[in-house]
């Protein structure tokens, strides 16, 4: 199947081919670290580790930006002064203030971002293929799968892109059995659904038992897309896609009508907040890896929509944006959900990252903003077995380089796998039958708990 077509179909057409594809999970060692899941907070455009985490606020008047930090109940730990729900809780998170690349094009460096290995080139033309890495998720369904009916890997509420579709977002050469579980819904929709694991109308579960009745549906169904012979096929592994159609946990993970108004309304009424309650409802219930994108797009020329890449163009700035868009939205969600996890008593067990591609120039541009900055930046994390109230390494005076203990993206990916109690040196082969470990970088152990 053509991996366009298969992004393009979005929610109904996932029923008959992707399920089967994604359940199937070959034997694997289940991890055993202080994380048993994951939220990985993706705020695709970069955001500016100079007016967020990491503020320089005695850094000249072209460098420090127009606004200001305020104290966090971490002493030593600044935020910025648009975010002050978080200033109440960075007593729960880590920093690390130190991380470096060099691409500087948005899908090659969140294809960084979101496998942990560099890409081949930094190109803007650099294109999803499967002889690219997998993502993290995919890595986790490989080694450490769910085996009660719950999906391992949820990806939503988008399919990313930069002009062409972002690398890093499926399983590539593991095998379409690992990609995620892809929603393409609104969870702030009041219609939303999940179109994955609905049955149609006329259908009722009985009927799935028939496997005839189950291929004449998948066949159906597929006639909206190119696909392969083997795409048609149906195995042992459509049990399992079977079981998670009739399941009334999984269905019950993913009804947001459950929760309170003022649980709903604590998170916002916005995409990025309900797909932030989403995740806690997904880990609550098991799954081990949650990918939540804050935007399709890049964005940043936009007040209402779109991500953090504020270079301003086309006569926009900013500043204007990041305080009306990017960091309300932060400030009532970021906080909202380390708390909700924290009280739930899942945050010990859950980690979450929230990070970008690369951050933002320390020298502010022409148009009175920021450009694209790999040499130094912030990600934050928090739970699933790392400090609390910490900051992990140091910029320069600028923000321009780490000063000390530098972290690559390599290093977080393997940081990230020993907390899920994944050996980071684990080997997986690529087309070419190469072996490669899942994450060519070392734990940063400085941040573990």
């Amino acid at each position: 199947m053509l991996r366009r077509r298969f992004l393009q179909i979005g929610g109904a057409g996932f029923l008959g081919l992707t399920l089967p594809r994604l359940l199937r999970a070959e034997g694997a060692s289940a991890g055993s670290g202080p994380a048993k899941s994951v939220i990985f907070l993706y705020q695709f455009g970069g955001p500016s580790h100079l007016d967020t985490f990491d503020m320089k606020p005695d850094a000249a008047e072209g460098i420090r930006g127009p606004l200001s930090s305020i104290p966090s109940v971490v002493p030593g730990m600044p935020v910025c002064e648009h975010l002050p729900e978080m200033a109440k809780v960075m007593d729960k998170v880590t920093l690390i203030r130190s991380m470096h690349h060099t691409m500087k094009n948005h899908n090659s460096a969140s294809y960084y971002a979101l496998t942990g290995h560099a890409p081949p080139v930094d190109d803007i033309r650099l294109r999803d293929s499967d002889e690219l890495f997998p993502a993290y998720g995919s890595i986790v369904d490989r080694f450490s799968p769910n085996t009660d009916g719950m999906p391992t890997f949820v990806a939503y509420p988008h399919v990313i892109r930069d002009g062409a579709i972002t690398p890093g977002q499926r399983a590539t050469f593991l095998g379409k059995a690992h990609d995620p579980l892809l929603v393409t819904e609104d969870p702030n929709d009041p219609n939303f659904a999940l179109p994955e694991l609905s049955l149609p109308d006329t259908l009722d579960v009985g009927r799935l038992q028939n496997r005839r009745a189950l291929q004449q549906i998948v066949n159906q169904q597929a006639r909206l897309l190119d696909y392969s012979a083997t795409a048609r096929g149906i195995d042992a592994y459509y049990e399992k896609a079977l079981s998670m159609l009739n399941s009334k946990r999984v269905r019950d993970a993913f009804d947001l009508s459950a929760e309170p108004d003022s649980v709903r309304d604590r998170y916002g009424r916005s995409e990025y907040g309900q797909s932030c309650l989403l995740a806690r409802r997904l880990v609550e219930s098991g799954v081990r890896f949650v990918n939540v994108y804050f935007s399709s797009s890049i964005g940043g020329q936009s007040k209402t929509s779109g991500g953090w890449d504020t270079h301003g163009f086309n006569n926009t700035r900013m500043y204007p944006i990041i305080k009306a868009r990017h960091l309300p939205i932060t400030d009532q969600t970021l906080p909202t959900l380390l708390n909700d996890l924290d009280e739930r008593g899942l945050l010990d067990e859950t980690l979450v990252v929230w990070m970008g591609e690369f951050g933002r120039t320390p020298k502010i541009n022409a148009n009175i903003s920021r450009d694209h900055w790999p040499q130094c930046y912030t990600v934050l994390l928090a739970g699933g077995g790392v400090k609390r109230g910490f900051a992990y390494g140091e910029s320069d005076r600028n923000g321009t380089y780490p000063a000390v203990d530098m972290v690559r993206p390599d290093d977080l990916a393997a940081t990230m796998f020993s907390l899920l109690g994944i050996d980071p040196e684990t080997e997986i082969r690529d087309p070419l039958d190469r072996p490669f470990p899942i994450a060519a970088g070392r734990p940063v152990t400085g941040v573990f708990a």
